[in-house]
Order: structure tokens, then C-alpha cells, then sequence
């Protein structure tokens, strides 16, 4: 089994997270297009995905936050 790297994101990076939560009863299919839309239009990545006892897919997204830095 390879090693996962876990290292820490570098000084300065920031992420933001959104948190969506889908019933039992959407499509797979259905999942993944809202999920691609997500990803191509706001720049949202998959972070976690959690499929509970009940059958609700918990998903984390994740996107780096960029800040302007002001120059001279």
C-alpha cells in the first residue's frame, strides 16, 4: 500500500469549505453532474465524502482562497 502524503498546506494558503449534504433518493448520476458543475464554475474540489447509515452522502468541497497582495 503507498504512502499518503499529509503534509500541511504552505504558509499562507488558505482553503474555504462547503459542506452538502444529498438525500438516499438523488442518482448517482445526479450527484456528479452537481458536483462537476460545482468544480467547473467555482473552482471546487472534492475533500471528503461520507456515506451515513441512513444513506445521505455528506460531501466536503474545498477551494484555495487567493488574496490580493498590494504592490507598491
Amino acid at each position: 500500500m503507498p504512502a499518503i502524503d499529509r503534509r500541511p498546506p504552505q504558509p499562507g494558503v488558505e482553503w474555504e469549505f462547503d459542506s452538502v449534504v444529498f438525500e438516499r433518493a438523488l442518482s448517482r448520476n445526479a450527484v456528479t453532474r452537481f458536483l462537476v458543475e460545482r468544480a467547473e464554475q467555482g473552482g471546487w474540489t472534492l475533500d471528503r465524502v461520507r456515506i451515513g447509515n441512513d444513506g445521505k452522502r455528506r460531501v466536503v468541497l474545498r477551494r484555495k482562497i487567493i488574496r490580493a497582495v498590494r504592490t507598491a
